[in-house]
């Protein structure tokens, strides 16, 4: 099943349907419960009123049980023998024993206190008025509730029974048997189970469907953005956008983070566009004046120019060093982890820079413990690019400082040249950007130094600026996590 429809109207078909179910086992049996307890009051009050009778020493044949259909009766003594049962009752199960046919008491022939002299002073106390009331109760306690069946008239039926006890002026203990059908409960749940039955699939229809069309209309916004990044995908015209909904929901913003992803992925192609039309316009002119340099050479030797051609040569090693750094940054490289110097990695720089055309100054204390943790050769390589962008513009005078400030280590290189204006001081770390006063070759870079210097510094943690120096000059200002 691949379709987020169809699964989405599947699984909620199967929630609601499990749902139903315990919801409908849980109205059955609490019906079923509440029909049943009905039943059993009422099989109370007809034991209850039986066992009245019986207190009164009511003989057990003059017993009036009421409707005997309704309410099957048997009454039991101590030892759980048959003394009375109502009239057409012909079976019975749940009571305790299973027999309809009275057995005749002694008690009832007068024979068991006394014979009849003892019944006929009963009978006299009876009616005087004298019986020891102690003597006749029936049970208050809550009465014991059973299911059982009994054949009234041929008609078998499940009753609810509830039995009461009951103490005569004898002090024989009887026990009453009554029974309330269970007729109209069956009925009931039958009926409501049915019920149930009959419209669950109706109702898991009606979500399942609902689920499907409510399903659709929602994912129909997605659909267009699949048509549309496909559309994109086949004409790689990556200036266009998908639709996005006017909702604020989910699929909104979907829509919005795609586009934005277009947005960031077309200004990556365009900076590559631009990236290698840049590469290739600076590599064509060292290998074109190269390459006129070797032609002469080969038609004139006398006329070859080695410094020439050795310092074409170096320019494009250098400019072939930068573009392989840039790639390998773009491809995310990350810097390493050993821990350095970095006021010592500024003298060791520094001490190499013989052949400068201004001398550069340090102040940085030997052993400072500047320490920072990346690549020793990518910092090394900031650096000189700082160093070489301040050779290039200043007048007299360059200058290094190295210091920690605010759980950084500061490398700041000043120079007293023109300075950077305000408007270029973010534009001139682009790649292959120079300013009008750098662009001769000769004298200047590809406008890629400092471009990498801040990549490098970006990689490491940190970040690079330019500021003026307040009086004339530029400040350029490295900034890296203290490794302490």
């Amino acid at each position: 099943m691949r379709s987020v429809r169809a699964r989405a109207a599947l699984g909620a078909t199967v929630v609601v349907a499990l749902a139903l179910a315990v919801a409908g086992i849980a109205v059955l049996l609490v019906l079923r419960a509440n029909l049943t307890d009905q039943a059993g009051l009422q099989a109370e009050v007809a034991a209850r009123e039986v066992a009245g009778q019986l207190a009164l020493d009511v003989p057990y044949d003059e017993l009036e049980m009421g409707d005997e259909e309704d309410h099957p009766v048997q009454v039991t003594d101590e030892d759980g023998r048959v003394v009375a049962v109502s009239k057409d009752l012909e079976a019975i199960s749940g009571t305790g024993t299973d027999r309809v046919a009275p057995v005749v008491q002694p008690s009832a022939e007068g024979d068991r206190h006394g014979g009849e002299d003892r019944d006929d002073d009963d009978d006299e106390d009876r009616e005087s008025g004298s019986a020891d009331p102690a003597r006749r109760e029936v049970s208050t306690d809550e009465p014991d509730f059973t299911n059982g069946t009994a054949t009234v008239d041929g008609d078998r039926a499940d009753y609810r029974f509830a039995s009461v006890e009951a103490t005569n002026s004898a002090g024989l203990t009887l026990t009453v048997h009554a029974g309330s059908p269970l007729a109209a409960e069956q009925r009931a749940v039958a009926s409501v189970r049915g019920a149930m039955l009959t419209g669950l699939p109706v109702v898991l229809l009606v979500v399942a469907g609902v689920t499907w069309l409510v399903t659709r209309r929602a994912l129909r916004p997605v659909e267009g953005i699949r048509r549309e990044m496909a559309a994109i995908t086949a004409s790689e015209d990556l200036s266009r956008r998908v639709p996005e909904p006017g909702s604020h929901d989910e699929i909104a913003r979907l829509a919005r983070t795609t586009n934005e992803t277009l947005t960031a992925l077309e200004a990556s192609v365009d900076r590559q566009r631009r990236f290698v039309a840049d590469a290739s316009h600076e590599l064509r002119s060292p290998i074109a004046s190269l390459r006129t340099q070797l032609e002469v050479g080969a038609a004139h030797p006398g006329l070859l120019d080695v410094p020439g051609a050795v310092a074409d040569t170096v320019r494009l090693q250098a400019l072939a060093a930068d573009l392989l750094l840039l790639a390998r940054l773009d491809a995310g490289e990350r810097p390493g982890t050993g821990r350095l110097d970095l006021g010592a990695l500024v003298h060791e720089e520094v001490s190499q820079r013989t052949g400068d055309r201004i001398p550069v100054t340090v102040s940085a204390a030997e052993g400072g413990g500047f320490e920072v943790t990346g690549s020793r050769t990518q910092l090394a390589r900031v650096i000189g690019n700082l160093l070489d962008n301040a050779e290039r513009h200043a007048r007299s005078a360059v200058a290094v400082a190295v210091r920690a400030e605010g759980g950084d280590v500061v490398v700041e290189v000043t120079d007293d040249g023109d300075g950077v204006p305000g408007a270029e001081r973010e534009r001139i770390f682009e790649r292959f950007v120079r300013l009008d006063d750098a662009r001769t070759r000769d004298e200047g870079g590809a406008g890629l130094g400092l471009a990498i210097a801040r990549d490098v510094a970006v990689r490491h943690g940190g970040r690079l600026t330019v500021t003026d120096t307040g009086d004339r000059g530029a400040r350029f200002a490295l900034w890296l996590p203290d490794a302490r």
